[in-house]
């Protein structure tokens, strides 16, 4: 049994990058051949294909197109030009390298952040406020608390804790007067 099963095996396909190099070729497309153009492609030329053949296909398409010999561009893969430039990616190119000549030494890089005090540098001498002349105090005035009782009523002295005018927390909910109102029927 052992030899009908070695002659009965299928015969060996060859390997998938030339198969699919024959199959590019073959299309002749100007713009590339996508996958499943490749794939009908060797399905009609190869007939029976393995369990995994698209797999396998899908795996060695990849694999050309990074080592470069195949060029995948808007969904179809295409044989590389020699004469073409390469093409570039998206965002912009990074800037030319500039060699330096091989005897020149280069200074250390500056370390990051805010360079250290000079422990032996002279103290500064203290900033002298100059006065603008007018002798009132800079920015705003202070607020002054409010008279209550009316026009001619006494002054409030304002607690420590609401020098700035304004009193801790939310003021308390003023309720309006009620007034009893009696039914008479």
């Amino acid at each position: 049994m052992a030899t009908e099963d070695v002659t009965s095996k299928p015969k060996s396909l060859p390997p998938y990058p030339e198969m699919i190099l024959k199959a590019i070729e073959a299309m002749n497309d100007k713009n590339g051949s996508n996958k499943s153009s490749i794939s009908k492609y060797i399905e009609s030329t190869h007939g029976e294909l393995p369990a995994g053949y698209s797999v396998l296909l899908t795996h060695h398409l990849n694999k050309m197109t990074e080592s470069g010999e195949l060029v995948f561009w808007k969904n179809n893969y295409t044989k590389r030009d020699p004469n073409a430039p390469p093409r570039r990616g998206r965002g912009r190119p990074p800037k030319p390298k500039v060699l330096l000549p091989t005897g020149m030494d280069l200074a250390p890089a500056r370390p990051r952040g805010r360079p250290p005090k000079d422990p032996n540098a002279p103290p500064k001498p203290p900033k002298m406020r100059v006065s603008t002349g007018s002798g009132k105090p800079r920015g705003r005035l202070r607020k002054m608390a409010r008279p209550s009782g009316g026009l001619g009523g006494s002054v409030t002295t304002v607690p420590a804790s609401t020098a700035t005018g304004k009193p801790r927390g939310r003021p308390p909910k003023v309720k309006a007067p009620v007034t009893e109102v009696s039914v008479r029927q």
